[in-house]
Protein backbone atom coordinates (compact mmCIF):
# COMPACT_ATOMS: atom_id res chain seq x y z
CA UNK A 1 0.00 0.00 0.00
CA UNK A 2 3.09 2.17 0.78
CA UNK A 3 4.62 1.48 -2.42
CA UNK A 4 1.43 2.53 -4.67
CA UNK A 5 1.32 5.57 -2.61
CA UNK A 6 4.90 6.71 -2.58
CA UNK A 7 4.41 5.67 -6.72
CA UNK A 8 1.10 7.78 -6.88
CA UNK A 9 3.22 10.91 -5.41
CA UNK A 10 6.01 10.44 -7.64
CA UNK A 11 3.41 10.50 -10.47
CA UNK A 12 1.68 13.32 -9.25
CA UNK A 13 4.95 15.71 -8.15
CA UNK A 14 7.19 15.38 -11.34
CA UNK A 15 8.65 18.56 -11.33
CA UNK A 16 9.52 18.19 -7.43
CA UNK A 17 10.87 15.25 -7.17
CA UNK A 18 12.82 15.94 -4.10
CA UNK A 19 9.62 16.25 -1.75
CA UNK A 20 8.99 12.17 -2.29
CA UNK A 21 11.20 10.10 -0.03
CA UNK A 22 12.30 6.41 -0.88
CA UNK A 23 11.03 3.50 1.39
CA UNK A 24 14.26 1.60 0.14
CA UNK A 25 16.74 4.14 2.05
CA UNK A 26 15.23 4.18 4.98
CA UNK A 27 16.76 2.49 8.62
CA UNK A 28 13.11 1.10 9.02
CA UNK A 29 12.76 -1.29 6.25
CA UNK A 30 12.69 -4.56 8.11
CA UNK A 31 9.98 -2.97 10.50
CA UNK A 32 8.06 -2.18 7.29
CA UNK A 33 8.21 -5.82 5.96
CA UNK A 34 6.65 -6.56 9.48
CA UNK A 35 4.59 -4.24 9.26
CA UNK A 36 3.15 -5.02 6.01
CA UNK A 37 2.81 -8.63 6.73
CA UNK A 38 1.23 -8.03 9.88
CA UNK A 39 -1.44 -6.11 7.87
CA UNK A 40 -1.85 -8.06 5.06
CA UNK A 41 -2.71 -11.23 7.67
CA UNK A 42 -5.00 -9.08 9.51
CA UNK A 43 -6.72 -7.81 6.14
CA UNK A 44 -7.07 -11.50 5.54
CA UNK A 45 -8.26 -12.40 8.86
CA UNK A 46 -10.94 -9.97 8.74
CA UNK A 47 -12.17 -11.22 4.90
CA UNK A 48 -12.45 -15.04 6.84
CA UNK A 49 -15.16 -13.18 9.24
CA UNK A 50 -16.90 -11.48 6.80
CA UNK A 51 -17.12 -14.53 4.83
CA UNK A 52 -18.53 -16.74 7.76
CA UNK A 53 -20.74 -13.90 8.92
CA UNK A 54 -22.18 -13.86 5.39
CA UNK A 55 -22.67 -17.45 4.91
CA UNK A 56 -24.24 -17.99 8.63
CA UNK A 57 -26.27 -15.61 7.77
CA UNK A 58 -27.80 -16.86 4.24
CA UNK A 59 -28.12 -19.75 6.40
CA UNK A 60 -30.25 -18.68 8.92
CA UNK A 61 -32.47 -16.46 6.11
CA UNK A 62 -32.44 -19.85 4.22
CA UNK A 63 -33.90 -21.91 6.97
CA UNK A 64 -36.26 -19.06 8.03
CA UNK A 65 -38.30 -18.59 4.75
CA UNK A 66 -38.14 -21.63 2.43
CA UNK A 67 -40.42 -24.46 4.46
CA UNK A 68 -42.66 -21.58 3.80
CA UNK A 69 -42.59 -21.00 0.46
CA UNK A 70 -42.69 -24.73 0.38
CA UNK A 71 -45.59 -24.94 2.31
CA UNK A 72 -47.25 -21.94 -0.01
CA UNK A 73 -46.25 -24.04 -3.43
CA UNK A 74 -48.62 -26.78 -1.90
CA UNK A 75 -51.61 -24.67 -1.00
CA UNK A 76 -51.03 -23.42 -4.78
CA UNK A 77 -50.69 -26.51 -6.24
CA UNK A 78 -54.03 -28.09 -4.54
CA UNK A 79 -55.65 -24.57 -5.52
CA UNK A 80 -54.43 -25.18 -8.83
CA UNK A 81 -56.70 -28.40 -9.26
CA UNK A 82 -59.70 -26.00 -8.70
CA UNK A 83 -59.88 -24.81 -11.94
CA UNK A 84 -61.52 -26.05 -15.00
CA UNK A 85 -58.74 -25.66 -17.18
CA UNK A 86 -57.34 -29.42 -17.97
CA UNK A 87 -54.20 -27.88 -18.18
CA UNK A 88 -53.91 -25.97 -15.10
CA UNK A 89 -55.42 -28.95 -13.27
CA UNK A 90 -52.30 -31.16 -14.75
CA UNK A 91 -49.82 -28.49 -13.82
CA UNK A 92 -51.48 -29.19 -10.23
CA UNK A 93 -50.96 -32.61 -10.27
CA UNK A 94 -47.62 -32.69 -11.75
CA UNK A 95 -46.35 -30.90 -9.03
CA UNK A 96 -48.31 -32.38 -5.96
CA UNK A 97 -46.10 -35.44 -7.32
CA UNK A 98 -42.73 -33.60 -7.21
CA UNK A 99 -43.79 -32.62 -3.72
CA UNK A 100 -44.43 -36.16 -2.62
CA UNK A 101 -40.77 -37.30 -1.91
CA UNK A 102 -41.42 -38.60 2.23
CA UNK A 103 -44.14 -39.53 4.25
CA UNK A 104 -44.26 -35.81 5.65
CA UNK A 105 -44.90 -34.30 2.57
CA UNK A 106 -47.40 -36.69 1.54
CA UNK A 107 -48.96 -36.41 4.79
CA UNK A 108 -49.24 -32.28 4.66
CA UNK A 109 -50.88 -32.56 0.93
CA UNK A 110 -53.51 -34.70 2.59
CA UNK A 111 -54.08 -32.56 4.92
CA UNK A 112 -54.46 -29.91 3.07
CA UNK A 113 -57.02 -31.32 0.60
CA UNK A 114 -54.56 -32.08 -2.10
CA UNK A 115 -55.88 -36.46 -2.36
CA UNK A 116 -59.47 -35.54 -2.47
CA UNK A 117 -58.97 -33.02 -4.81
CA UNK A 118 -57.03 -35.80 -6.99
CA UNK A 119 -59.69 -37.80 -6.86
CA UNK A 120 -62.16 -34.97 -8.05
CA UNK A 121 -59.95 -34.13 -10.93
CA UNK A 122 -59.53 -37.81 -11.92
CA UNK A 123 -63.28 -38.69 -11.79
CA UNK A 124 -64.14 -35.84 -13.51
CA UNK A 125 -61.10 -36.01 -16.30
CA UNK A 126 -62.14 -35.86 -19.71
CA UNK A 127 -58.77 -36.56 -21.38
CA UNK A 128 -55.82 -39.07 -21.01
CA UNK A 129 -52.99 -36.67 -20.16
CA UNK A 130 -55.20 -35.54 -17.27
CA UNK A 131 -55.82 -38.82 -16.44
CA UNK A 132 -52.30 -39.48 -16.55
CA UNK A 133 -51.21 -36.69 -14.22
CA UNK A 134 -53.89 -37.34 -11.57
CA UNK A 135 -52.99 -41.31 -11.49
CA UNK A 136 -49.60 -40.48 -11.65
CA UNK A 137 -49.79 -38.01 -8.39
CA UNK A 138 -51.91 -40.50 -6.73
CA UNK A 139 -49.57 -43.53 -7.14
CA UNK A 140 -46.77 -40.45 -5.36
CA UNK A 141 -49.06 -40.07 -2.47
CA UNK A 142 -49.73 -43.63 -1.93
CA UNK A 143 -46.00 -44.26 -0.98
CA UNK A 144 -47.31 -43.70 2.59
CA UNK A 145 -49.43 -46.29 5.05
CA UNK A 146 -51.39 -43.39 6.31
CA UNK A 147 -51.79 -41.46 2.99
CA UNK A 148 -53.83 -45.14 1.39
CA UNK A 149 -55.67 -44.90 3.85
CA UNK A 150 -57.37 -41.38 3.45
CA UNK A 151 -57.28 -42.25 -0.16
CA UNK A 152 -59.59 -45.36 0.76
CA UNK A 153 -61.57 -43.02 3.32
CA UNK A 154 -62.11 -40.35 0.38
CA UNK A 155 -63.65 -43.30 -2.10
CA UNK A 156 -60.24 -43.81 -4.31
CA UNK A 157 -60.91 -47.71 -5.32
CA UNK A 158 -64.33 -46.63 -7.16
CA UNK A 159 -62.29 -43.84 -8.45
CA UNK A 160 -59.45 -45.44 -9.56
CA UNK A 161 -61.26 -48.85 -11.04
CA UNK A 162 -63.77 -46.31 -13.00
CA UNK A 163 -61.03 -44.70 -14.82
CA UNK A 164 -60.93 -46.24 -18.38
CA UNK A 165 -58.26 -48.10 -19.63
CA UNK A 166 -56.35 -46.76 -22.85
CA UNK A 167 -55.01 -48.04 -26.03
CA UNK A 168 -52.84 -45.59 -27.03
CA UNK A 169 -51.62 -44.79 -23.06
CA UNK A 170 -50.10 -47.95 -21.33
CA UNK A 171 -48.83 -45.71 -18.21
CA UNK A 172 -52.31 -45.02 -17.59
CA UNK A 173 -52.99 -48.61 -16.76
CA UNK A 174 -49.68 -49.08 -15.34
CA UNK A 175 -50.71 -46.31 -12.86
CA UNK A 176 -54.38 -48.00 -12.16
CA UNK A 177 -52.98 -51.51 -11.59
CA UNK A 178 -50.27 -50.13 -8.99
CA UNK A 179 -52.45 -48.31 -7.19
CA UNK A 180 -55.14 -50.74 -6.64
CA UNK A 181 -52.41 -53.11 -6.25
CA UNK A 182 -51.47 -51.13 -3.15
CA UNK A 183 -54.75 -51.17 -1.78
CA UNK A 184 -54.20 -55.05 -1.66
CA UNK A 185 -51.51 -55.20 -0.11
CA UNK A 186 -52.44 -52.78 2.79
CA UNK A 187 -55.04 -55.43 2.99
CA UNK A 188 -58.41 -52.67 1.85
CA UNK A 189 -61.11 -54.36 -0.25
CA UNK A 190 -60.86 -53.59 -4.08
CA UNK A 191 -64.12 -56.15 -5.07
CA UNK A 192 -66.22 -52.91 -4.30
Amino acid sequence: MRALAAHFNTLLFKRRPWNVQSRNVSSFNGKAADEASLEQEAERKIGWLLKLFFAGTATFVAYQFFPYMGDNLMHQSVSLLHVKDPLFKRMGASRLARFAIDDQRRMKIVEIGGAQELLNMLGSARDERTQKEALKALSALSKSDEAVKALHNGGAISVIKSTPDTFEDAEIGAYKSNLLKRFQDLRYDISS
